[in-house]
């Protein structure tokens, strides 16, 4: 399940929702990012992400889908807010929920580094005085964290 919404993160609902009566979840793994006050040494004072909606959605259901082929998972869920968010306000969920922990922590992990890379939101950063802003590049660590899953067949 997959959903880009403005409003903050509820983690307890959304974890108890996707988990609801399911027993035969033994490994649940969680990735919850926020906002950081720094980027790379420099100040940051709010973070504003923008996207396309429709093609945004599309792009996060194919990145999930992947997952769902590669591990077997019993529940799954990416929640991405857009919008204007200051240091400390969550940004993205990732929730996956295997039989067994080595499949939930995968899945997680590879969802997150293709998030990274592959879902279509551009990053407006504000700096500590709130007076300069910038788009944030991506990042070459990203793409090397990505690379490694396309070893294995993505």
């Amino acid at each position: 399940m997959i959903r880009v919404q403005r409003e903050p993160i509820d983690l307890g609902k959304e974890l108890d929702a996707l988990r609801a009566g399911n027993h035969a979840i033994g490994g649940t793994a969680i990735f919850l990012g926020s906002v950081r006050d720094m980027n790379l040494g420099d100040k940051v004072s709010a973070m504003t992400l923008e996207h396309y909606p429709g093609m945004t959605e599309k792009a996060l259901a194919a990145i999930e889908q992947q997952a769902k082929e590669r591990w077997t998972l019993d529940a799954s869920l990416i929640v991405h807010r857009y919008g204007r968010m200051e240091p400390g306000e969550d940004i993205v969920l990732v929730i996956t929920c295997s039989a067994h922990r080595e499949a939930a922590f995968e899945a997680c992990q590879f969802l997150m580094d293709w998030l990274k890379t592959k879902a279509p939101f551009w990053k407006l950063e504000e700096d500590g005085a709130g007076q300069d802003a910038k788009w944030v590049d991506a990042r070459e660590s990203d793409d090397k964290a990505a690379a490694r899953w396309s070893k294995t067949g993505a």
